[in-house]
Protein backbone atom coordinates (compact mmCIF):
# COMPACT_ATOMS: atom_id res chain seq x y z
CA UNK A 1 0.00 0.00 0.00
CA UNK A 2 2.73 2.03 0.83
CA UNK A 3 4.44 1.51 -2.23
CA UNK A 4 0.73 2.57 -4.31
CA UNK A 5 0.81 5.51 -2.47
CA UNK A 6 4.07 6.69 -3.18
CA UNK A 7 3.65 6.04 -7.05
CA UNK A 8 0.15 7.81 -7.01
CA UNK A 9 2.07 10.63 -5.17
CA UNK A 10 5.17 10.62 -8.04
CA UNK A 11 2.74 10.82 -10.62
CA UNK A 12 0.47 13.54 -9.10
CA UNK A 13 4.09 15.42 -8.66
CA UNK A 14 5.09 14.58 -12.46
CA UNK A 15 1.35 16.01 -13.48
CA UNK A 16 1.60 19.22 -11.91
CA UNK A 17 5.03 20.04 -12.07
CA UNK A 18 4.44 19.45 -16.51
CA UNK A 19 1.43 22.00 -16.34
CA UNK A 20 2.12 25.44 -18.11
CA UNK A 21 -0.37 28.10 -16.98
CA UNK A 22 -0.93 30.97 -19.65
CA UNK A 23 1.33 32.97 -20.83
CA UNK A 24 1.94 36.82 -19.00
CA UNK A 25 1.58 39.97 -20.53
CA UNK A 26 4.41 40.90 -22.24
CA UNK A 27 7.39 43.35 -21.08
CA UNK A 28 8.62 46.98 -21.94
CA UNK A 29 10.79 47.44 -24.77
CA UNK A 30 14.58 48.55 -23.83
CA UNK A 31 15.51 52.40 -24.82
CA UNK A 32 17.05 52.38 -28.63
CA UNK A 33 21.11 53.56 -27.74
CA UNK A 34 22.24 56.45 -29.99
CA UNK A 35 23.67 55.01 -33.20
CA UNK A 36 27.55 55.75 -33.41
CA UNK A 37 29.39 56.61 -36.68
CA UNK A 38 29.58 54.53 -39.66
CA UNK A 39 32.96 52.58 -40.46
CA UNK A 40 34.37 52.75 -43.40
CA UNK A 41 33.18 49.86 -45.34
CA UNK A 42 34.63 46.98 -45.46
CA UNK A 43 36.33 47.47 -42.36
CA UNK A 44 35.73 47.52 -38.60
CA UNK A 45 35.37 51.16 -36.75
CA UNK A 46 37.57 49.81 -34.17
CA UNK A 47 41.27 51.00 -34.63
CA UNK A 48 44.21 50.95 -33.36
CA UNK A 49 46.30 54.48 -32.85
CA UNK A 50 50.02 54.12 -33.55
CA UNK A 51 52.02 57.25 -33.58
CA UNK A 52 56.21 57.74 -33.51
CA UNK A 53 57.61 60.93 -32.27
CA UNK A 54 61.57 61.66 -33.54
CA UNK A 55 63.46 64.30 -31.55
CA UNK A 56 62.13 63.65 -27.56
CA UNK A 57 64.22 65.79 -25.29
CA UNK A 58 63.65 64.90 -21.76
CA UNK A 59 63.78 67.47 -19.25
CA UNK A 60 65.49 67.15 -16.09
CA UNK A 61 63.44 68.11 -13.04
CA UNK A 62 65.93 68.99 -10.21
CA UNK A 63 63.67 68.79 -7.11
CA UNK A 64 62.77 65.12 -8.32
CA UNK A 65 65.67 63.87 -9.81
CA UNK A 66 64.17 62.81 -12.93
CA UNK A 67 63.55 63.34 -16.69
CA UNK A 68 60.28 63.22 -17.70
CA UNK A 69 58.22 64.52 -21.45
CA UNK A 70 54.44 64.96 -21.80
CA UNK A 71 52.95 63.32 -24.75
CA UNK A 72 49.48 64.19 -25.47
CA UNK A 73 47.07 61.99 -27.60
CA UNK A 74 45.19 65.13 -29.31
CA UNK A 75 48.27 66.81 -30.73
CA UNK A 76 49.08 63.23 -33.03
CA UNK A 77 45.85 61.35 -33.06
CA UNK A 78 41.88 62.55 -34.02
CA UNK A 79 40.60 59.40 -32.33
CA UNK A 80 39.31 59.77 -28.66
CA UNK A 81 40.72 57.29 -26.12
CA UNK A 82 38.24 55.46 -23.55
CA UNK A 83 39.52 54.05 -20.21
CA UNK A 84 39.30 50.51 -21.49
CA UNK A 85 42.30 51.07 -24.21
CA UNK A 86 45.55 50.02 -23.70
CA UNK A 87 48.65 52.25 -24.19
CA UNK A 88 51.85 50.65 -25.24
CA UNK A 89 55.09 52.78 -25.26
CA UNK A 90 58.52 51.22 -27.12
CA UNK A 91 61.76 53.12 -27.10
CA UNK A 92 63.69 52.87 -30.09
CA UNK A 93 66.99 51.23 -29.15
CA UNK A 94 68.58 51.09 -32.15
CA UNK A 95 69.78 49.13 -35.66
CA UNK A 96 71.04 45.91 -34.63
CA UNK A 97 72.95 43.38 -36.76
CA UNK A 98 72.55 39.78 -37.18
CA UNK A 99 75.06 37.27 -38.48
CA UNK A 100 73.70 36.70 -41.87
CA UNK A 101 74.35 40.51 -42.22
CA UNK A 102 70.70 41.34 -41.99
CA UNK A 103 69.94 44.34 -40.24
CA UNK A 104 66.69 44.79 -37.60
CA UNK A 105 65.38 47.92 -35.65
CA UNK A 106 65.45 47.10 -32.02
CA UNK A 107 62.54 48.58 -29.93
CA UNK A 108 61.88 48.07 -26.09
CA UNK A 109 58.91 48.43 -24.30
CA UNK A 110 58.51 50.32 -21.08
CA UNK A 111 59.42 50.12 -18.55
CA UNK A 112 63.04 49.70 -19.48
CA UNK A 113 66.12 49.47 -17.19
CA UNK A 114 69.38 50.38 -17.88
CA UNK A 115 72.47 49.15 -15.68
CA UNK A 116 75.34 51.84 -14.65
CA UNK A 117 78.19 51.70 -12.12
CA UNK A 118 76.14 54.29 -10.21
CA UNK A 119 73.32 52.42 -10.27
CA UNK A 120 69.71 51.86 -12.17
CA UNK A 121 67.74 53.82 -14.48
CA UNK A 122 64.91 53.00 -15.57
CA UNK A 123 62.09 54.64 -18.32
CA UNK A 124 58.50 54.28 -16.95
CA UNK A 125 55.44 55.85 -17.81
CA UNK A 126 51.62 56.62 -16.52
CA UNK A 127 48.55 57.52 -18.74
CA UNK A 128 45.19 59.24 -18.82
CA UNK A 129 42.61 59.52 -21.86
CA UNK A 130 44.42 62.10 -22.73
CA UNK A 131 47.87 62.05 -21.94
CA UNK A 132 50.74 59.95 -21.27
CA UNK A 133 53.93 61.20 -19.13
CA UNK A 134 57.29 59.15 -19.72
CA UNK A 135 60.03 59.38 -17.21
CA UNK A 136 63.36 58.47 -16.73
CA UNK A 137 64.08 57.83 -12.64
CA UNK A 138 66.99 56.54 -10.92
CA UNK A 139 68.43 55.64 -7.30
CA UNK A 140 71.31 58.59 -7.94
CA UNK A 141 71.78 61.69 -9.04
CA UNK A 142 70.73 61.42 -12.41
CA UNK A 143 71.49 65.71 -13.35
CA UNK A 144 74.55 64.38 -15.43
CA UNK A 145 73.76 61.19 -17.64
CA UNK A 146 74.76 61.07 -20.34
CA UNK A 147 72.38 63.00 -23.00
CA UNK A 148 72.04 59.62 -24.88
CA UNK A 149 69.60 58.89 -22.61
CA UNK A 150 67.61 61.77 -22.61
CA UNK A 151 68.05 63.82 -25.77
CA UNK A 152 66.14 63.04 -29.09
CA UNK A 153 65.06 60.03 -28.18
CA UNK A 154 62.48 58.31 -30.35
CA UNK A 155 59.70 56.72 -29.08
CA UNK A 156 56.20 54.94 -30.52
CA UNK A 157 52.76 54.99 -28.89
CA UNK A 158 50.45 52.32 -29.46
CA UNK A 159 46.94 52.86 -28.25
CA UNK A 160 45.06 49.40 -28.53
CA UNK A 161 41.52 49.50 -28.32
CA UNK A 162 39.79 47.19 -25.24
CA UNK A 163 38.39 44.99 -27.67
CA UNK A 164 41.13 44.18 -30.06
CA UNK A 165 43.75 43.63 -26.54
CA UNK A 166 40.98 41.60 -24.73
CA UNK A 167 40.89 38.94 -27.82
CA UNK A 168 43.67 36.39 -28.34
CA UNK A 169 47.41 35.93 -26.46
CA UNK A 170 49.12 39.11 -27.22
CA UNK A 171 52.75 39.29 -26.91
CA UNK A 172 53.07 43.18 -26.01
CA UNK A 173 56.71 42.53 -25.74
CA UNK A 174 57.45 42.34 -29.50
CA UNK A 175 56.44 45.66 -31.32
CA UNK A 176 56.53 43.10 -34.27
CA UNK A 177 54.26 40.93 -33.43
CA UNK A 178 51.72 44.01 -32.25
CA UNK A 179 51.89 45.38 -34.98
CA UNK A 180 51.07 42.56 -37.03
CA UNK A 181 48.62 41.74 -34.97
CA UNK A 182 46.84 44.99 -35.12
CA UNK A 183 47.37 44.77 -39.22
CA UNK A 184 49.34 48.08 -38.97
CA UNK A 185 52.55 48.23 -41.87
CA UNK A 186 55.70 50.35 -40.86
CA UNK A 187 54.77 52.54 -44.09
CA UNK A 188 51.04 53.43 -42.51
CA UNK A 189 52.87 54.71 -38.91
CA UNK A 190 52.54 58.80 -38.54
CA UNK A 191 55.90 59.72 -37.41
CA UNK A 192 56.56 62.78 -36.09
CA UNK A 193 59.46 65.02 -35.57
CA UNK A 194 59.50 67.51 -32.38
CA UNK A 195 61.08 70.47 -32.59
Amino acid sequence: MKKLHLLLGALVALFFISCEGPQGPPGFDGFDGERGPAGKDGKDAIQAQVFELEGVNFIYNETENLYDNLITFSDFTSFETIKEDVVLIYRYDGPIEFGDGAVEDSWGLLPQNYFFDEGIIQYVFSHTLFDAQVFIEGNFDLSNISTDYTDNQILRVVIIPGEIATTGKLDTSNINSVMAHLGVTEESIQKVTLE
